[in-house]
Parts: C-alpha cells; structure tokens; sequence
C-alpha cells in the first residue's frame, strides 16, 4: 500500500484465488470500521485500486473473500479481517491473536462465521519516503571486514533486563543495548558485530499461553517489516501495544540505536526468520497469509497439507515470486529504512526448498539467486544457519558465494575435544583451520565458517561445563523438550557447586574452550552472557523464559572470565596468523622462509598417519607463519591445544619464544606486555587443560597497527 501524488493510496493485494478482496478502513484509534471498499481490478492475481482521500496515519486491515476448502489448501473466511502481509506499522496488542483461529471450534473442517476485527491489531499506512529518509539519517555502519569480525550473539530485552549500571527504563530496550556502559562492555571485550535475535514483530504460540509462558526469543513472525514493541522503553510500547496512537515512537528508538552503535563502530545484524510464520499449522491462527490464499503462501503436499520442514507447522513455498518479493522487500527496508549491516536466516535450507526439484534444497534458489543480485543486499553480511528438520536438511557447505555459515560440526569437535568421551587431532586440526573439508570445495575462503562454541539455542557455557544433562522442566513439557545431544560436561557434580577442584575444574574447560574458539581460523561468534559465565540453570532450550533464567546475571558474573575474552579478542586482532582469510597449504607464502602452518607433536617431529587418528593425548601443536593480507609475517606464533589430564614437556622449534597466552592460568599479554613474559628455548610445559600461544618475532621495527579493513563493496 503506497501513498499517490493524487492524495490518495494506491492498494495492490496478491490473492491468485480469491474471488474478491476488500479494504476496510479505521478510525485513528483502531476502534471503529469507517468503510469497506471493495478492490475494483484484478491483474494477474493481484487486486489493486486506488483510493482517494486516504494518507499516511490511515489504520486498515483486509478481507478475502474465495473457497473454503481444506482438502485443497484453501481457508478464505471473509469473517476474519487479515494482516497486509507489507504492513510497515503494526500497532495494538497480539498478546491472545494465536486464539484467532478461522475455522469452527466444534466442527474444524467449517468456517467461523464470527467477525473477530475488534480483537484484530490494525496496520496502519506509513510515508515511505519519510521512513527512509529517516533511515538514510542514521550513521553508515562501520563496514567491518569479515576477518576481523567478531560476532556477539544477543537478545535485545536479555542483555540488560538486569544490569545495574544501565538506566532503569531503558533496561531489555533497544535504547538499553546502546546505553554507555554497553558500548564500554563491547569494546572491552573486542566484538564488532551484534547479531540480535528476532526483532521482528512476533507472536506467542497457544501451547505457551495456555501455560502463561510467552515466546521470548521470538522465532514465530507475524511482522516481517515492523519493529518488535516489546523492546521499546516505556512510552513508546505503551503506545504501540495499546494502539492508542502509533508505534512511531518503536521505529525511532529502533534507528536511535543502530546509529548510536555505528557510531561507535558496532555493525547491527538481525536474525530473521523467513522459513514459516506464525500462523502455524492447519489448528493455527488465521491472522494474514492463510486467508489470503493459503495454497499460494506455503507449500502444500497433494492433499492440501502443510509440509513442514521448519517443525513449526508450516513453511513459506519460495517457488512463488510474491513470497520471494516479500521476503526481498523486508530484507531491503530493513537495511534501508533502519540501517542494519547483515542477516542470519534461520533454518535457511528450507529458504532454498525448490518446488521444481520436489521441495529438496538447491543453493541457487530463487530467493538465493535475488539476494545475490540485489545491489542494496550486496553490501550487508548474510549468514546462514544451514539446516532444517526436513528430508536432506542438514546442507553444511553447500550454500553459494558471499555466504558464510553456522558451523555445528566446529562447535561439536571443539565440545568433544574438551569435554567429550572421542576427539582425534585430525578432527580437531580440520575445524580449527577453517573446515577446509566443508567450505574450500564452494571455492570461498576460510572465513565462510562462522564459529561457536554456544549460541541461544543450547546450553550457556557455564552450563556446557556445568550439566551433563539437560535441565527444562520450567519449560512445562515434562524436560521433552530440547536437545539431548549436548557433549557437555558437569565435573563431577550436577549443577551449581563449591567444590574447589570442580569449580577449578570447570573454569580450565571454559577458558580453554573459548580460546580455542577465539584462535581457530574463521568467524567467531560468542554467545552474550559467555563472557560472564551466564547460567540458565541447565536449561537448554529456554526460548520461553522471560524471566532471570534469560536474563543475564551481570551483577553475579564472572569478571576474571570477562577480562580473559578481552584478552584474547586483543590477541586475534593484533596476530594476523590468528584469522587468516585463505586456506593453509603447508608451505611457504611468498617471501617467506617457513611454511604457512606445520604441524608438530610434543618431540618436535612431524606428526605420522597414526597420529592424527589417535583419540588418546589431547594434544593439538602447530606453528602459523603469515602476515597482514599481502604483508610478509612479523611474528611466528606456536599455538598448543592441550586438553589432557597431564602437563607435557613439548619440544619448541629453534629460536626464543615469548609466551602471550596461557588459558590455565587465566593469563593473556597483549598491547607490547608481552615484553615482560619469560622467553623460552628448546623445552616448554604444557600445563593440563590449556591453550598456550607462543610468539617468535621476525622483525624488531615496532609496527603501527592500522584500524581493521572494511569489506569491499561488490
């Protein structure tokens, strides 16, 4: 819907199947319906007409009439006033809208015949040239290069709900997220990059309001285009969940905060959630696209039922081009509209499901192939989580150029080497330089890999290294719920403990995993909370807890922890050979004398066939010897991954060695400290349960470090 030169709206709704649509038209407040218009033309499935006398302000909602016939896939109930599926401005509560069902309680299989508009939120018509130059308003983000990008992986209201030193009423806002103490909080611990979970509007399922739970981390979209209100601080979610007014107020903090964080050099990515929508299943809500032509929106088997690849009931079909200009538009007006720098799509695989191949996933899906060829899209980030619960699903490393991708099978070797019962050096060697396996044979780089150890969906890392077993019986499914596949690790006791050797015990495990995380080739990305030892109380699915099981707990966190990942973020931006962007060969780059990485074991010698298959030693050595992009190396660095039992006496390559990194005992020496650690020759102790960086210089001149490049513009 469009505001025209005419003063008027020009209106276009896509419907192939319908036989008529209508617009209804409210008062400001949303209350009362002051005109229903039907649309006059239909061209190519799209009704369209123009509407003089209506402008920007204008609350409205939409009518389709058509068959009501389930067993081909059609709910058209023109009893049910609908959601524009464009809708820029969503004000009025959706707190009970999943109850909002199109069918007959006593009879599923009919119609409801009841008109439910006074329960519908009302969208309401937006200046879209206001909206973005509004948007062209807010700060260039900083363009951070993918090698020098950490992500810091967030929910918006969690990450500060709780912290003391932010304004209590911007605390879980948007405004709380950019507050001074967070901008301080970012920097000190070196992340460059806020991937935010869905912000999105979104609804709560009826299995968590019937148990007065609510869906807090928001996968479940009814809003592609309009800021989540719940995030907003006080006046402005008053404002828009009511309805009494607008949501302009949430659209503002939204941009207030992307541009505080830009300038500040903090790039904004969302996770969005483009695979399904919160209408559900054939028992859900009839809230937009499902009465509008459901057979046209989502892929329908034969018999008129919902494939389901998301497990969440229903799933967009991207072989229509109306789904796939929804989705590009979104994606264009949040980029535009509100300055955000990148996106992580959510179970992406089922994005590329291509009718045309029977539903199986094809990189150059029609929606892959618009992402890639739309000049607005070409200069964010896109990150895929590379997997559905479909037939063929899991499509780790099959995803085109510019793509980068979640790396599960990371997260679990690094799991396994720390925590778990089976790991190889082998195994361990592949994913901590880059997962050449998975990601080298698309042709792009190392730094399609995005690494991590946690993310929200699982345990914390306190809990990784505190539980052996899930722990969700607050999510009201009897513990059902949730992954059992964790390798996690509890110590020798379950849960929260002061046994000295345990609590120790437990620190070794998270330190040694997040430098492990932070010195494998590839994108890190921490979980938020991690760097204070967070805990969910082992829960490892706690998308429904809005309450302090979520919530980060800054006042008791963990300090030496915090100081530690600052530490090592330091070390990784300082040592080229810590994210190089191309593939290690084993021999020497141009110029220089020693190869680009060569393995080692604790004599010294290069390790034999047999080695790499061993499970037994957990000891990982190797030397790195490159520089800054075309630069020759300053430094030879020796990183050792120890996770045994054991201190070991390893063999050092010839020369002297400054230790920078010592994760047993907490230690990281970073911005010319290191001058004062010990230099080393011939013999090093490897402490149990540790990772060592050591440093050999090449050149003496000191080097000014130049600011982190930014990515090239395509």
């Amino acid at each position: 819907m469009a505001l025209d030169g005419r003063t008027g709206l020009n209106v276009a709704v896509f419907s192939r199947r319908a036989t008529a649509v209508e617009l209804c038209c409210f008062s400001a407040d949303g209350a009362t319906e002051m005109a229903r218009l039907r649309l006059p033309a239909c061209t190519d499935g799209i009704w369209h007409g123009f509407v003089p006398g209506l402008g920007a302000g204008q609350r409205y909602g939409l009518r389709a009439h058509g068959p009501w016939d389930p067993r081909a896939g059609h709910f058209f109930n023109p009893a049910k006033l609908l959601i524009d599926p464009w809708a820029r401005s969503l004000p009025g509560s959706v707190d009970k809208l999943a109850l909002e069902t199109g069918f007959r309680a006593d009879a599923p299989e009919l119609p409801d015949a009841e008109d439910n508009a006074a329960r519908m939120p009302k969208a309401r018509v937006l200046d879209l040239e206001a909206e973005l130059r509004a948007g062209a308003a807010i700060a260039p983000g900083p363009g951070i290069a993918m090698a020098h990008t950490v992500l810091y992986e967030a929910h918006v209201k969690s990450l500060t709900r709780l912290h003391p030193e932010v304004p209590e009423a911007q605390r879980g806002t948007y405004a709380g997220l950019a507050s001074p103490v967070m901008l301080a909080h970012y920097r000190r611990i070196g992340v460059t990059s806020l991937c935010l979970l869905p912000v999105q509007r979104h609804l709560d399922e009826r299995h968590l309001i019937e148990r007065g739970l609510v869906n807090h981390w928001g996968y479940n979209t009814l809003g592609f285009f309009v800021p989540e209100p719940r995030y907003a601080s006080a006046a402005a979610r008053a404002d828009a969940l009511g309805g009494r007014l607008d949501d302009a107020g949430v659209g503002a903090e939204f941009r207030a905060m992307v541009d505080t964080l830009h300038r500040h050099g903090i790039e904004v990515l969302l996770d969005v959630v483009y695979n399904h929508s919160a209408e559900g299943g054939a028992l859900g809500p009839t809230l937009s696209w499902r009465g509008l032509d459901n057979a046209a929106w989502y892929a329908l088997d034969a018999q008129g039922h919902y494939l389901n690849p998301t497990g969440c009931g229903n799933t967009f079909d991207m072989g229509g081009p109306h789904v796939v200009q929804m989705v590009m538009d979104s994606l264009r007006w949040w980029v535009q509209a509100f300055g955000v720098d990148g996106f992580r799509f959510d179970l992406a695989v089922s994005l590329g499901r291509d009718p045309l191949l029977g539903r199986h996933f094809h990189p150059l899906g029609a929606l892959f192939a618009a992402i890639a060829q739309d000049p607005v899209l070409a200069r964010v980030k896109w990150i895929a989580e590379p997997w559905d619960v479909g037939a063929d699903g899991y499509q780790i490393g099959r995803f085109g150029p510019r793509w980068h991708e979640w790396n599960d099978q990371l997260r679990d070797t690094l799991r396994a080497w720390w925590l778990g019962p089976v790991c190889t050096r082998g195994q361990l060697a592949r994913r901590l330089t880059g997962s050449s396996d998975i990601f080298e044979a698309t042709g792009r780089s190392p730094l399609a890999s995005i690494n991590m150890v946690t993310a929200h969906d699982g345990f914390t890392l306190a809990d990784l290294t505190s539980y052996s077993r899930k722990h969700n019986e607050a999510n009201g499914e009897n513990n059902r719920d949730g992954n059992d596949y964790n390798l996690s690790a509890n110590g020798g006791h379950e849960g929260p403990t002061q046994d000295p050797v345990i609590v120790q015990r437990r620190a070794r495990w998270r330190r040694g995993l997040l430098a492990t995380l932070l010195c494998a080739q590839g994108v890190p990305q921490l979980l938020a909370g991690d760097e204070i030892a967070h805990s969910q109380q082992g829960n490892n699915n706690a998308y429904c807890q809005d309450n302090p099981i979520s919530w980060l707990d800054w006042a008791g966190g963990d300090a030496q922890l915090t100081d530690f990942v600052a530490g090592l973020t330091a070390l990784r931006r300082r040592y080229p050979g810590l994210r190089h962007a191309q593939w290690f060969h084993g021999v020497p780059l141009p110029g220089e004398n020693w190869p680009d990485i060569e393995w080692r074991t604790a004599s010294g010698a290069p390790p034999q066939l047999p080695d790499w298959e061993r499970a037994d030693g957990r000891l990982l050595i190797c030397t790195i010897t490159v520089g800054e992009a075309d630069q020759p190396a300053h430094e030879r660095l020796l990183l050792v991954v120890h996770a045994g039992e054991q201190a070991v006496d390893i063999q050092l390559p010839p020369g002297h060695w400054q230790p920078v990194l010592d994760s047993a005992q907490a230690w990281v020496a970073c911005d010319g400290a290191e001058a004062a650690s010990a230099i080393v020759q011939t013999v090093f102790r490897v402490t149990p349960q540790s990772v060592h960086l050591l440093v050999q210089p090449l050149h003496y001149a000191p080097r000014a470090l130049p600011p982190p490049p930014k990515e090239p513009t395509p």
